[in-house]
């Protein structure tokens, strides 16, 4: 009986092991079979709305996973996690939309986090209660080989919105060893690829940087801008003056007066000029544009290989060589875009509030402004970041474990970084500029008069003790106050009776704008009822709104409008000095004075402050240089009209000389006229806001045009490098330095560009399909390649198309460096392509497109070095071979004679 029940004991243990295993095993296949179908649809369930798993199915996951087995449903998230546990479904999902988010699983959350809390605090009080006895293990093969990967990984999820965070260190050190350690450790990082590229960039940029010793193209321009800054000299310039301050604050160091006069292109410099210190910072700049693309293609996150192309590439390119090497600003401004970029794309990935993004950002900002601070083309990279600072805070907007309040900060963060510290830079480099140039030179003249009286032997230098408040009897001469520099000017000669287009004119007094000092630009100013011109012991202060006579000094004629056209612009009325020729045509010669800034000047007509319109009382026409010129007739100087208009920028003048008149006998007067001496004097005061205005306003609006030029192109030559820029020619020989790209790498860059439109556009509708072709991580990559490079390209290229000035190839040197950095991350994702594609005997298409990368690399440098003449120009040449390197019929090469290849 014992026996019996002991043999059926065994048996039914044994069925039910059985039972067990096979339960098991049906178990695990199940799961096997979900997680294999789940696989297959991550990719669909990021396109349809989050519901839970039935009861069987996610019980059977449950028990596979777990040694409890739940039959109770478990949600799943919204990108396909199943959390098997309470504790991971605490972080399973970020998507704001998934229902774990909602306000019924907050509860469940909490109590979650409570276990999580209190768990932690019991293995801490375990490990302060085994520290004393236990010893530390040595890690095993296989946890020391997991370290790096389990760190990075969580260096990410710090960083990135996008992952979860719960994994942890295996390896994880107690907090006062840690603390310890990191007292007395130090570390030390050598990228050698970085240095390499540094030293090769450096070796090409510094060989022979002082020749030529010559004046090459437009160092003509800076070099004369860096004398200017030596000797104080205020000067004119269309872009902001950092890398000029920069180049002027190094030469300054090193003993340079700033005498030398920069005369023509092709001059030799003088031998007490640093040519070397002068090319200085751009050669150094353009050395760093190499490493500097190399970093920041790493944090494009592409492999090294394409980032260290990427640097290759730089240094291999002759235009980017050729522009590092003479007294240019391009060198600079790439470089500070790069930096900033590359600083912006690690700002995004790290946390709210912690160091590395405070320095990231604020060094990211930094660099942005000081592009822009450059040339105001830098600009539109502080616009590329704007655009990707917009694009992460709307993908923040989907995470769900950020609250409103710290989605603000994270808006008002970037927007106190990235538009804070850019307005201060900004500021301060017009603030050192306009301190240092203090003293009046040739381009003084386009400022106006209260800009040039505020500079040391400026406008001060003939105003000195002049009257301010303008009255009955004042000798004034009238300023054209906004645009062409002229003043209102009169002379005895009359209009013609009839105009080129057989119009009659009225045959009075010609009344024109001049552009240079003339004894003919004086007027005294006159009340209409008082006969007399002398100021008496009272003056009789003009102010808002009184109406005035102008007489003019020489000829003793008041100034007159009349229903007439003008003579070169008949839309509007024609200015004279008024004659009487007894034709029964009464002179209309009332004007009335609007003080425009008398919010700041007071009613009171002051002399040079005070901007003023004065209007025909008659016809109500405004008094307004018209920029037109006039025939020879005119002595080519620019008409004035009255205009009907009177809200015109053109109708403000200002009094810029003033004086009394102290006889009425007209011949004196005359004589005081012609021989008034200018004394010099202290210059006037001028706030820095009202000069930093008035010098933003002229170079935005007022900027010099360069007239056409040869070797000017059209933005659609730029990307297959149809035309380039002669910049020096030897006179004793053929050597001359040209700017002019790689061929291979602008074409192989273009067609880049183009393959990248092409998958952009294929990967759009598959996906729309719900067809990927590519995985998740990668196709991150991919659209942050195209936030970042093809928009910067398309941002950097455009807008010249737009652009009514002349330009150049170098014009095209910012966005050509955007094409290039896209172009490494086409050949890189190509690469991942078909490393994922290619199996079986297809591999060996990868081996071949490598090898042929290498090939191309090799033809590469060999372009480099056939083209290298071009670019220093320390060689001489024959004609044969000037005319070997012309490889399109487009490239105008100069030869000896100095006349263009046909």
């Amino acid at each position: 009986m014992s026996s019996h029940s002991v043999q059926r004991r065994k048996t039914t243990r044994s069925k039910s092991k059985q039972q067990q295993q096979q339960k098991q095993q049906q178990q695990q296949n199940v799961a096997e079979t979900l997680i294999e179908n789940q696989n297959a649809s991550n990719e669909q369930n990021e396109r349809l709305h989050f519901r839970s798993r039935s009861a069987t199915s996610v019980g059977a996951v449950a028990a596979a996973a777990a040694p409890v087995t739940c039959n109770s449903p478990s949600p799943q998230c919204c990108n396909g996690m199943l959390p098997t546990t309470a504790t991971t479904m605490l972080n399973c999902c970020r998507d704001i939309n998934c229902h774990l988010n909602t306000p019924l699983a907050l509860p469940l959350r909490g109590s979650v986090e409570r276990s999580r809390r209190s768990e932690s605090r019991q293995s801490f009080l375990a490990s302060e209660t085994l520290k004393p006895t236990t010893t530390t293990a040595s890690p095993t093969p296989t946890s020391a080989s997991k370290q790096p990967h389990s760190r990075s990984r969580s260096r990410s999820c710090s960083c990135d919105v996008g992952n979860a965070c719960n994994i942890e260190d295996p390896l994880r050190q107690s907090p006062d060893s840690a603390a310890a350690a990191a007292k007395l450790t130090v570390s030390l990082h050598i990228d050698l690829i970085s240095w390499g590229l540094f030293l090769l960039a450096f070796l090409t940029r510094f060989y022979k940087l002082a020749t030529p010793p010559h004046v090459v193209f437009d160092e003509l321009h800076y070099g004369k801008y860096i004398s200017h800054y030596m000797r104080n000299i205020f000067f004119f310039d269309q872009h902001p003056p950092l890398g000029k301050q920069l180049i002027a604050g190094l030469v300054s160091f090193v003993g340079y007066d700033g005498n030398y006069t920069f005369p023509r292109i092709g001059a030799t410099y003088a031998s007490n000029v640093p040519v070397f210190w002068l090319r200085f910072v751009p050669a150094l700049c353009g050395s760093l544009l190499a490493p500097a693309v190399y970093k920041l293609l790493l944090e494009a996150q592409l492999r090294r290989w394409a980032a260290a192309l990427g640097g290759l590439l730089v240094v291999l390119d002759n235009a980017l060589l050729t522009q590092s090497r003479f007294i240019l600003m391009e060198s600079m401004l790439l470089l500070a875009s790069t930096v900033g970029i590359a600083c912006l794309l690690r700002f995004q990935r790290c946390s709210l509030g912690s160091l590395n993004w405070l320095s990231s950002g604020a060094a990211a900002a930094l660099f942005l402004a000081c592009a822009g601070c450059v040339k105001y083309v830098g600009f539109l990279a502080l616009a590329l970041a704007g655009y990707l600072l917009c694009r992460h805070l709307w993908k923040l907007l989907y995470d769900a474990t950020l609250t409103n309040g710290q989605l603000w900060l994270h808006a008002l963060g970037r927007l106190l970084l990235f538009v804070g510290i850019p307005l201060a830079v900004y500021l301060g480099v017009f603030y050192i500029h306009l301190r240092t140039l203090h003293r009046a030179g040739p381009h003084d003249t386009i400022m106006t008069s209260a800009f040039q009286a505020s500079l040391d032997g400026g406008l001060a230098s003939i105003t000195r003790g002049q009257p301010l408040a303008v009255v009955h009897g004042s000798q004034i001469t009238l300023r054209h106050t906004h645009g062409r520099t002229c003043w209102l000017h009169s002379h005895a000669a009359v209009y013609p009776v009839r105009y080129k287009d057989q119009r009659g004119s009225s045959h009075q007094q010609q009344v024109t704008c001049y552009s240079f000092k003339d004894v003919n630009n004086w007027w005294i100013v006159k009340r209409p009822e008082r006969d007399d011109l002398v100021v008496g012991d009272q003056p009789d202060i003009i102010r808002h709104g009184d109406v005035i006579q102008l007489v003019h000094g020489i000829t003793s004629r008041a100034l007159n409008s009349h229903d007439v056209a003008a003579p070169m612009t008949p839309q509007c009325q024609e200015v004279s000095c008024y004659i009487d020729y007894e034709i029964k045509m009464e002179g209309e010669l009332l004007w009335r004075v609007e003080i425009l800034n008398r919010q700041t000047e007071g009613d009171r007509w002051h002399a040079i402050k005070s901007e003023i319109r004065l209007i025909h009382e008659t016809t109500g026409a405004a008094l307004r240089f018209s920029g037109r010129q006039l025939p020879s007739w005119g002595f080519n100087q620019h008409e004035v009209v009255g205009d009907r208009d009177p809200m015109h920028q053109d109708a403000i003048w200002n009094v810029e000389e003033h004086r009394y008149t102290k006889t009425q006998d007209q011949r004196e007067r005359e004589r005081q006229l012609l021989s008034a001496e200018m004394i010099p004097t202290k210059r006037t005061k001028l706030s820095f806001w009202a000069k930093l205005l008035e010098l933003q306003t002229k170079m935005f609006w007022h900027a010099k045009q360069v007239q056409s030029h040869m070797y000017s192109s059209q933005p659609h030559e730029w990307p297959l490098l149809d035309k380039g820029i002669a910049y020096w020619l030897d006179d004793s020989s053929s050597a001359q330095i040209y700017l002019l790209g790689n061929l291979l790498i602008w074409y192989m860059a273009s067609a880049g560009l183009l393959l990248y439109a092409a998958l952009l556009v294929f990967y759009a509708l598959r996906r729309r399909r719900l067809c990927f072709d590519v995985s998740a991580s990668e196709w991150r990559r991919f659209l942050g390649a195209g936030d970042t490079f093809f928009v910067g390209y398309l941002m950097h290229y455009l807008p010249y198309f737009f652009v009514d000035r002349t330009l150049f190839l170098h014009n095209y040197l910012p966005a050509f460096l955007f094409k290039l950095l896209l172009l490494c991350y086409v050949l890189d994702h190509v690469d991942h392509l078909l490393r994922s594609h290619c199996t079986g005997r297809a591999v060996h298409l990868v081996r071949v497109y490598r090898l042929a990368l290498l090939l191309w690399l090799i033809a590469v440098i060999a372009v480099f070095i056939k083209f290298l003449p071009l670019s220093y120009g320390s060689r001489k040449m024959s004609a044969n071979e000037i005319i070997e390197l012309r490889w399109k019929d487009t490239w105008d090469f100069i030869l000896q004679k100095n006349y263009a290849l046909q």
